[in-house]
């Protein structure tokens, strides 16, 4: 899942990427208004971490106007106002979400996956998702074969969640690349063949049935037929 993360105060997009970049999000970020609006524009975020005051054009501001291009990203409001008044000022201008400085990360963490449930992959009516014997529980990101628990890496288990979201369809490396990566991140495309190989170490190499295919000259699938 990739997320957006628009604030001016390094001290804090510093915790706050390291801990969302454990756990498996890619996370882009960035200092003013201008530039969250053209991250938005660009990039099809799961969700939008959006601080009120950011230099050049506030975060209101951005959010209003991105409303106003259609764009749909889920919208968390990260700002030290507390007030009613101030809350809902965020909400009316687009926002789906708000949360006051400080905040502990762990609450953060379980308001961007409330948002990603709402949206996107996350519009799925339950939390499992069973292709033949491989069941992933993306609530509690337990992955088990065969009734056999499989233990992944954060970005091992971001991959999967991706494939399994949209099982049965081929995706490009590109469109992996842009879900498991953030900008930092140079070379994608080889990226994601790595990460493939180790995934499918954990959850195809010991089973005669394989999930994870390859569509030559495409991407990859997840899919139980050949």
């Amino acid at each position: 899942m990739r997320i957006l993360l628009a604030e001016d105060d390094r001290a804090i997009s510093g915790a706050v990427k390291k801990r969302l970049t454990a756990e498996g999000y890619a996370v882009d970020v960035c200092e003013t208004g201008p530039d969250a609006y053209e991250y938005m524009r660009s990039t099809a975020y799961d969700v939008v971490l959006m601080d009120i005051m950011l230099p050049g054009e506030d975060g209101l501001s951005v959010v209003r106007r991105a409303r106003a291009q259609g764009m749909d990203m889920p919208i968390l409001f990260l700002t030290a106002r507390d007030s009613v008044d101030d809350r809902v000022t965020g909400l009316d201008a687009g926002g789906d979400d708000y949360l006051v400085k400080p905040f502990a990360l762990s609450e953060l963490l379980a308001r961007i996956r409330v948002l990603a449930r709402r949206s996107g992959a996350g519009r799925r009516t339950t939390s499992v998702i069973e292709v033949a014997d491989l069941r992933i529980d993306t609530a509690s990101h337990q992955v088990s074969r065969g009734g056999r628990r499989i233990d992944l890496t954060a970005r091992e288990y971001a991959l999967l969640e991706i494939l399994a979201t949209h099982h049965d369809t081929v995706l490009s490396r590109d469109q992996i690349g842009q879900k498991l990566f953030s900008y930092d991140y140079m070379g994608a495309s080889n990226m994601v063949d790595v990460y493939i190989r180790y995934l499918r170490r954990k959850i195809d190499d010991e089973y005669d049935v394989k999930l994870i295919k390859t569509v030559r000259g495409v991407g990859y699938v997840l899919r139980e037929d050949a």
